[in-house]
């Protein structure tokens, strides 16, 4: 009975999400990464927005028919920049992923 009635009282924290939404501000987050067990060099990552993300993202022109595009390119930039860094600074590295060109739009990785 005593445990019914303290969560009655109990305050739930809001989120960084709940937080950032609630003052209108740009958040984003991973929220999950699964690595290959078989293949190191393949893995993939779970992403989190609010709204004013993706307002943010349209507003530096990022393009996409759907949130979940532009978040994707908004993603994949990041991770072109950050494999260029590590390009440049460590020199020419021979890649660890093979590109196939699909169609003229789109390429397959692997």
């Amino acid at each position: 009975m005593f445990d019914s009635l303290k969560n009655l009282f109990k305050r739930s924290t809001p989120s960084e999400k709940d937080l950032a939404t609630k003052k209108n501000q740009p958040w984003v987050n991973v929220t999950r990464f699964d690595l290959d067990t078989n293949n190191p060099g393949q893995g993939s990552f779970e992403l989190d927005w609010n709204p004013q993300f993706v307002a943010w993202l349209k507003q530096n022109g990022y393009p996409g028919d759907t949130d979940d595009a532009m978040v994707d390119q908004w993603f994949q930039r990041i991770c072109r920049h950050v494999a260029m860094e590590t390009w440049e600074e460590y020199g020419n590295i021979p890649p660890l992923v093979k590109r196939t060109p699909v169609d003229k739009d789109r390429s397959s990785y692997s």
